[in-house]
């Protein structure tokens, strides 16, 4: 059984870099944010290796990593990641990072998913980063297997054993360190990865090379893809320091608050 993956991956300003809110005519932003190297998000990063290293171990498959991002930054972080691991790139030309709206996000990947040629849904696996290093709910992913009609869903993932009828097994992290064994009869199948169990792999010229081929190519008919920025919230209540009030008065007015319209 051969599996069909697709990595959603988003490129993020270096971690290591300092990475200061601002307010821009477009929305929330950060300071000097063109100017800020960017990588790709290590989140997508364990998903992408753990995709290729499933796809060596099964036979016929292959792997597509789906990323939104300016072009430029896309073509700066491919030329590192293009060395890691085999894979074929869809890029979509538009705005990335955590201020981007997480709908508009998702609809934009979907679609860019249904249009890769050839792919089969009855092989689909589709792999992502369980949280960001530019957002921390994790919603984009879900999103994106929805809108693709893909109900079986998996966050957490650190492993998963492919059986030789197409079955699979992942482990979820769970509360206390432990995970949580599921089996899914096959493919399609959304899966978040967590860390996972593989370390990042060493660069490769030749990897590189035959993934630039497809690379550059990619970049030069990337389609034009904006997406709004969420806002900030422009109301904020008050904090008042209030003594020796009890813990039913408290929740009382939480209780107030939360009712108001």
């Amino acid at each position: 059984m051969s599996f069909q993956i697709v990595v959603l991956g988003s490129i993020v300003p270096d971690p290591l870099q300092t990475l200061e809110p601002v307010a821009t005519p477009q929305g929330p932003g950060l300071k000097n944010e063109q100017m800020l190297p960017a990588v790709l998000d290590p989140w997508a990063g364990h998903a992408l290796y753990e995709a290729a290293n499933l796809a060596a171990k099964t036979p016929g498959s292959k792997v597509w990593l789906v990323s939104l991002g300016p072009k430029a930054k896309l073509q700066q972080v491919m030329m590192a990641v293009a060395q890691k691991v085999p894979f074929e790139l869809v890029a979509l030309d538009g705005p990335a990072g955590g201020f981007t709206d997480a709908h508009e996000v998702s609809a934009k990947l979907a679609d860019a998913v249904k249009a890769i040629p050839g792919l089969d849904r009855s092989k689909l696996l589709l792999f992502g980063g369980w949280e960001s290093a530019s957002r921390g709910a994790g919603v984009t992913l879900a999103m994106v297997g929805e809108r693709l009609d893909i109900h079986e869903q998996f966050q957490g993932v650190d492993q998963i054993s492919p059986k030789p009828d197409g079955s699979f097994e992942v482990l979820e992290r769970v509360e206390g360190g432990k995970h949580q064994v599921s089996t899914c009869k096959g493919a399609p199948a959304v899966l978040g990865w967590a860390t996972g169990s593989l370390p990042e792999p060493k660069n490769n010229p030749q990897v590189g090379m035959a993934n630039m081929r497809l690379v550059m190519p990619a970049l030069q008919k990337a389609a034009a893809s904006p997406v709004t920025t969420g806002g900030v919230p422009k109301v904020q209540r008050e904090t008042r320091i209030v003594k020796d009030m009890s813990p039913d008065d408290v929740a009382k007015e939480i209780v107030s608050w939360i009712s108001q319209d």
